[in-house]
């Protein structure tokens, strides 16, 4: 049967103020009248049963989102530590082969903007049918509309069963030069969008991921909270996907957008006549290309540019679109920094 993991883990950082430990980005309606979370699950319920859906998160996380999604208690997966993507989807993976030992799984964020589900569970649906067909790990790369230095890229290689082709290599965050010849050559963005047969994924980590592989048998012995003492946080793009050889691409054309940062937000919300987005009592004069955020207060955002403003519980944030957050809460004090 066909299974889908949801990766809802990660602090929520790079949209502080707003996001919170007890209400983490994933829960934040950023963009519609839904969480993102939800938008991930609604955007795939018409491949799957919401009993096929199993989200990774972390403990502070999952009792909001379970009452967010309304999802089976035994279907959020509780990390017992963060430790990155790929011990993660091992993890999850492996679930879905203890539940269902002929399983094919669906890898996909809880943060993307995925306007057109009808689209991607199309897409989706080609992934899933290109992981049957060919037995390799399969990921969906999406056909690039600008040259985005901030994302990852795909060079496809050989034919494989159409639309198939093999990965020749991944390009993570080019500069916006190199993009722009990697567009130009037939790269596609890397969506994070992945599929596999369960067995396939284990038996790759098995051979390329030595941060991994060995802590198997723990999962084997049903040691959850041993896999993560053992393991080595790595992303799956780094410790299998750029090692193994069985990585195929299929081309997809959804309409999709990673909702990383502030500045997103000034890609994927409806912009004023001078290029502003807000929301909230948010009042702007005279202001250019600005992301502005109130959650509670009138907030005058006058004579500038390219700023994001943001005020949130109990605080506010200006810095200029496309600034470094995390570099700017590393230097904050812990009683400014952390937010309840």
């Amino acid at each position: 049967m066909e299974w889908v993991v949801i990766l809802a883990g990660g602090s929520g950082s790079r949209f502080w103020p707003l996001s919170t430990p007890s209400h983490p980005k994933q829960l934040l309606p950023l963009v519609g009248p839904v969480s993102t979370a939800l938008g991930a699950v609604q955007a795939i319920e018409s491949l799957v049963p919401r009993d096929r859906i199993l989200v990774v998160t972390s403990e502070s996380m999952a009792g909001p989102l379970q009452r967010n999604l309304k999802l089976p208690k035994a279907n959020i997966l509780v990390e017992p530590r963060a430790a990155s993507t790929g011990p993660a989807l091992v993890w999850a993976t492996h679930e879905v082969q203890r539940r269902d030992p002929a399983g094919v799984v669906l890898s996909m964020h809880a943060d993307w903007l995925l306007p057109d589900p009808v689209r991607f569970a199309a897409a989706a649906r080609r992934a899933l049918t290109t992981a049957l067909a060919t037995d390799d790990l399969v990921t969906a790369g999406l056909i690039p509309v600008r040259a985005e230095a901030g994302f990852g890229y795909i060079v496809p290689g050989t034919d494989l069963v159409a639309p198939a082709r093999r990965v020749a290599r991944f390009i993570e965050k080019p500069s916006r030069e190199e993009a722009e010849r990697l567009i130009v050559a037939g790269a596609l963005w890397n969506s994070g969008l992945f599929a596999w047969k369960a067995s396939r994924l284990l038996s790759e980590t098995r051979l390329h991921t030595p941060e991994i592989a060995p802590a198997l048998v723990h999962l084997d012995a049903g040691r959850v909270g041993q896999f993560f003492a053992e393991v080595t946080a790595i992303a799956i793009d780094i410790g299998l996907l750029e090692r193994s050889d069985r990585v195929a691409v299929i081309p997809a054309d959804f309409p999709w957008d990673d909702l990383g940062t502030w500045d997103a937000l000034g890609r994927v919300r409806e912009p004023d006549a001078s290029g502003n987005v807000s929301h909230g009592p948010a009042y702007l004069i005279d202001a250019t290309g600005c992301v502005v955020w109130s959650q509670s207060i009138p907030v005058v955002v006058a004579g500038v540019r390219d700023l994001v403003v943001v005020e949130a519980n109990g605080r506010i944030l200006i810095m200029h679109r496309g600034g470094d957050l995390k570099k700017i809460l590393a230097q904050l004090p812990s009683d400014v920094r952390d937010v309840e």
